[in-house]
């Protein structure tokens, strides 16, 4: 399921998904993409401490929870 967010109505970056890929040191780290109002993508890589508590800051018990969200949930819950 994709979360649909045209360039109209959308006032920041939103998270349109996120998985799990293996880091330079070999730890797991969360690859998230966005999406910003103007259309344009960008992928942010943050290790599994920062995953996990983005998970909780958004509520979302898996992957597919992220979608949607804004980024600021990134930042200590935003």
């Amino acid at each position: 399921m994709s979360a649909d967010f045209g360039s109209t109505g959308q006032a920041e970056a939103v998270i349109v998904g996120a998985e799990i890929a293996a880091g330079h040191d070999g730890a797991a780290e969360l690859v998230v993409r966005l999406r910003h109002p103007n259309g344009a993508h960008e992928m942010v890589s943050i290790d599994a401490e920062a995953g996990f508590r983005l998970m909780r800051n958004c509520g979302a018990s898996d992957l597919v929870g992220l979608q949607g969200q804004s980024w600021r949930r990134m930042l200590n819950g935003g």
